[in-house]
């Protein structure tokens, strides 16, 4: 499958194109509330709009919609209430914050196809004499303030209190996993090594958990699911998860910018610790190794040598990357032969796993 836009599509019986649209709505009506004359405190335009312009500026609503799937999982039929609909979506705006953040780290200029919130900002203070690093810390300023509203999303979305408890225990640790995920990925960073476990390590917390596992159990506990079902959901997303970092990490550098939304040099010049990079190192020969050596984590990689130290990658690591893929794909699917789940969501989640590795954006 190919396209800009790939979204996981459930069958029509679960109305998730509807759910999609309410999704939007609900993220749409909270950000705009926020801007408006009666909300406290009152912000200025250039932080409610900001973030309200990047967050509703485009995104696949990917864990939003797994998290209504948990829910039809776990025995939720008929109308999705708008208290999960809300909660699902309160994913989006932490998504958003992690994504705000996550470009600050990796000094990325373009994201959806569009200026990043920091350049955004930055660009609007080029009167100042450090509009770059004003951009930086706004940003990440903003960040916060989109967890902070993903909470309230949460908390304000009209749960029972045992669903709230239940969602809590679910999300602290997803936001946790994602901090040190996060923090992992710092310490390996313009570091690449031939080490495949700590690649794998970055992406079991940064990605496996939030992208897909957490959002399903989410879902899941709104509705009252039993452990049967967690256990499920669980053995589907994790090797699903992986499968979704590695193929994002394939098109961190080989992905068209086009389609992507954001630039296929950034990771080279980072020097990120990919899977992709471990296995080119574990099977680069010395010559290779060293070409990768020399260009990974350079900033001022050109495009000329970027073009060279993907040749290598393609020769020595993105092969044993794609059986990888295939690989946790095959696991994600057979996952669901036997699981307890309703028919019609083993339908979709099989669907959604086609996509994960599919996409090129």
């Amino acid at each position: 499958m190919t396209g800009a836009r790939v979204e996981p599509i459930a069958p029509a019986s679960l109305g998730m194109d509807e759910i999609r649209t309410r999704i939007d709505a609900t993220l749409d009506d909270f950000l705009r509330a926020k801007a408006g004359p009666d909300a406290e405190p009152a912000l200025p335009d250039e932080v409610t709009g900001t973030l309200h312009g990047f967050v509703t500026g485009g995104g696949k609503r990917f864990r939003p919609l797994l998290c209504v799937l948990g829910w039809h999982a776990a025995g939720g039929d008929g109308y999705v209430p708008a208290s999960v609909v809300q909660a699902a979506a309160s994913l989006e705006l932490f998504h958003a914050a992690v994504l705000i953040h996550d470009d600050i780290i990796d000094n990325s200029d373009t994201r959806r196809d569009q200026l990043t919130v920091h350049r955004v900002l930055a660009a609007r203070h080029q009167n100042r004499r450090d509009p770059r690093q004003f951009g930086a810390h706004a940003a990440i300023v903003l960040g916060d303030l989109a967890m902070v509203w993903s909470a309230e999303l949460l908390h304000t979305a009209g749960l029972t209190a045992g669903q709230l408890a239940a969602a809590l225990t679910v999300l602290d640790g997803m936001r946790a996993e994602v901090m040190y995920g996060q923090y992992l990925d710092l310490l390996t960073t313009a570091c690449p090594s031939s080490d495949l476990s700590s690649a794998m390590e970055i992406i079991r917390y940064k990605t496996v958990a939030y992208t897909c596992e957490r959002p399903l159990q989410l879902g899941a506990v709104l509705a009252g699911s039993d452990p049967e079902v967690l256990a499920a959901l669980s053995a589907y997303a994790r090797p699903l998860g992986e499968a979704f970092q590695l193929q994002d990490d394939l098109l961190g550098v080989y992905g068209d910018p086009s389609i992507t939304g954001k630039s296929n040099l950034d990771d080279l010049r980072d020097g990120k610790h990919t899977a992709l990079v471990a296995l080119a190192l574990e099977h680069a020969d010395p010559a290779q190794a060293d070409q990768l050596h020399a260009a990974l984590g350079d900033p001022e990689l050109d495009e000329q040598r970027a073009a060279t130290c993907r040749d290598v990658l393609a020769a020595a690591g993105r092969p044993h990357v794609e059986a990888m893929i295939r690989t946790r794909w095959a696991q994600a699917q057979h996952a669901l032969n036997d699981a307890p789940l309703p028919a019609a969501v083993i339908q979709a989640l099989r669907y959604v796993a086609d996509v994960a590795v599919a996409r090129t954006a």
